[in-house]
């Protein structure tokens, strides 16, 4: 938006080296990959595909889809190994949703971790797609300037704050902390802003607070320019956002291979919470050219600051959170009715759970 571009040049010269060439690159991978996706052909729903072909799995590079890079890492790690099956799933990267959400509708990808309100409303317009399995909680935080004034919500009135989308359960999280104080969003002055520029757009002054997922909030409080004001690690435990999202033709065409992916993203998950020492593994796998390209230091701030800022153990498919995360949407004008939970959940490849190993 105008004023960011605006200040984003003012502020070159000032900001922290690392954090300014770590928002930069962001930023200009962003664009770049939006030029790429609009040159790719699409491809027609229900093409079929070589059992033996990889399958692309759209994420983006947020801490919030780590679960990913690690299952696609320790699926490759199988291949040529005895009773290891010759297809395996890869990371495509997205830097955004509404790439990752036109990719999914025109089958172009087949598989993607997507918010879940989205696939909630995407499903309602009767767009194939089935939630398969969570891909992490916690992870969402509300960063205001480290030299503000602001201690608690009440203290945001007539503030402009950042949000990702009025999709993202982000959105919903910022609605909960101002509805315990009485406040609604009409309070503040919300705006829709892409998470790698909320950093710097803090740093300049261009908005008072935003809210959005790792590692985008580690980002400006490692730079010591931001503080959390809240995070779901405290104020929403069970919080759900990025869950993984598959078409319904690629259960009917392959289930196994579903079956598989569920498989590791869950063992991902639990692998993760196991110890510091895999998390750091995680980091230097996420922090590369194929997945996240992103300076591990900063992923690191966040796997670290505290150890629970992103969890990934508990993947379960809870029906209650999922009604609830509806009505916080209903609510929220998101979504605009109540959506029966068989049409975009298919629970029974959890329920089916085979456990393999992630050796990295």
């Amino acid at each position: 938006m105008p004023i960011v571009q605006a200040v984003f040049q003012r502020i070159e010269n000032t900001m922290p080296s690392d954090d300014r060439l770590f928002l930069d690159s962001l930023r200009r991978r962003r664009l770049l990959g939006g030029m790429l996706a609009a040159t790719l052909p699409f491809a027609a729903p229900g093409r079929a595909r070589a059992s033996d072909k990889p399958i692309q799995v759209g994420g983006l590079p947020v801490t919030c889809n780590l679960t990913l890079p690690v299952a696609c890492v320790a699926k490759a790690a199988t291949l040529g190994k005895p009773g290891s099956t010759a297809t395996q799933f890869e990371y495509s990267k997205y830097n955004g949703w509404p790439e990752v959400k036109e990719s999914l509708m025109t089958g172009r990808i087949q598989a993607a971790y997507m918010l879940a309100p989205l696939v909630m409303d995407l499903a309602d317009k009767r767009i194939p797609l089935k939630i398969v399995s969570l891909g992490h909680r916690s992870g969402a935080v509300i960063m205001v300037r480290t030299d503000s004034p602001y201690k608690r919500f009440a203290d945001l009135k007539g503030k402009r704050i950042a949000i990702p989308s009025r999709f993202a359960v982000d959105f919903l999280f910022l609605r909960k902390m101002l509805a315990r104080e009485k406040m609604t969003p009409k309070d503040v002055e919300i705006v829709e802003m892409a998470p790698p520029d909320m950093p710097a757009a803090l740093y300049a002054k261009a908005v008072d607070g935003y809210c959005t997922g790792e590692p985008f909030g580690a980002a400006a409080q490692r730079a010591g320019y931001a503080r959390p004001l809240a995070m779901t690690r405290t104020e929403w435990r069970n919080y759900i956002c990025c869950v993984l999202t598959v078409r319904e033709e690629l259960i009917k065409e392959n289930r196994p291979l579903v079956q598989e992916l569920v498989n590791y993203v869950q063992a991902a998950g639990t692998w993760l919470d196991a110890g510091a020492a895999n998390r750091n593994k995680a980091v230097t796998v996420a922090a590369g050219r194929k997945f996240f390209n992103q300076d591990p230091n900063i992923l690191r701030f966040v796997m670290e600051n505290p150890a629970d800022r992103v969890t990934y153990g508990d993947l379960r498919m809870i029906r209650a959170e999922f009604d609830d995360l509806m009505k916080l949407s209903i609510e929220a004008g998101t979504i605009k009715h109540p959506i029966a939970y068989e049409s975009y959940v298919d629970e029974s490849f959890v329920k089916n759970l085979k456990p393999v190993a992630i050796n990295l």
